[in-house]
């Protein structure tokens, strides 16, 4: 038999093993409120929310106006109800003279009994017609309270949401800018590497150019010739032809006369022996 001391006591125990766990969900029930709250916001657009509230007060006009039509058609049924009991009224006065004319007092005494009757239901149909038209007059003012609060608010809606488009648009725009200065920023580096590497083969063509005019690089493909080494070629080709002539013309028994070249190549010779030595 368990006593009561060990049940209160296991109670306690199983009470504390359950106070964590409540805790953590609540931790956890937090967290998802949070981030379900952070996801809407991210994601929530403030002309959207406004025009969402200016609908609903457009809906709470809506509903405030056609409070006013129903209290105006009940006091207007009830000022009708009481318009026709007055007219049963005069009616049942005019019975009761009639009768009493007649020297039916009797008579007389019943139709002012119903009248006093209808007197009761037109004076409870008075007082439900000013209560009616109280209700009424609460109503129209509300709904002209009510209609000016929602033109202001559509007026501060209309201009919260330019501002805020103003607002977007101009925070693309700075993001476009900063997109094009980082790309900008990256182009400028291209185009100064690329200014460096030109200046470079611009610099290394230069000094080949140099070398080359003054000698000091061969030419591989034995194409370059200064003007002296053209000169003596060209010498040399013109002493040639001459000589064969010279041959020729004396294989026929002509007169084969001086020879002008020669003098002429050996000229070119001793010139580029003397620049040589110089």
């Amino acid at each position: 038999m368990v006593r009561p001391s060990r049940i209160h006591a296991q109670g306690n125990a199983a009470e504390g093993s359950d106070a964590p766990m409540a805790g953590i969900f609540e931790r956890l029930s937090m967290i998802f409120r949070s981030k379900a709250h952070k996801a809407l916001d991210k994601h929530e657009d403030p002309r959207e929310t406004l025009d969402y509230s200016y609908q609903r007060q457009l809906e709470l006009l809506q509903k405030v106006r056609r409070g006013v039509a129903d209290v105006a058609t009940s006091r207007k049924r009830v000022e009708i109800q009481g318009n026709q009991i007055g007219q049963e009224m005069d009616k049942l006065t005019a019975a009761a003279q009639r009768a009493l004319s007649q020297g039916r007092e009797d008579l007389a005494r019943e139709a002012l009994t119903r009248k006093s009757g209808l007197q009761a239901q037109l004076d409870d149909l008075q007082t439900q017609h000013a209560a009616l038209a109280e209700e009424e007059e609460k109503l129209v003012r509300a709904s002209t309270q009510l209609q000016a609060r929602v033109d202001a608010f559509r007026t501060r809606k209309e201009t919260i949401k330019a501002q805020y488009s103003a607002a977007e648009a101009q925070t693309r725009v700075n993001e476009a800018f900063t997109g094009l200065s980082d790309e900008l920023g990256d182009v400028g580096a291209a185009v100064a590497r690329a200014e460096d590497k030109t200046a470079q083969l611009q610099a290394r063509a230069g000094a080949v150019d140099e070398l080359l005019a003054s000698g000091a690089l061969n030419d591989p493909t034995g194409t370059f010739k200064d003007d002296i080494s053209r000169e003596l070629d060209a010498m040399a080709s013109s002493a040639s032809v001459e000589n064969e002539l010279a041959a020729m013309k004396t294989q026929l028994g002509l007169d084969a006369g001086p020879s002008e070249p020669a003098p002429q190549l050996e000229q070119g010779r001793q010139e580029q022996t003397g620049n040589d030595q110089a």
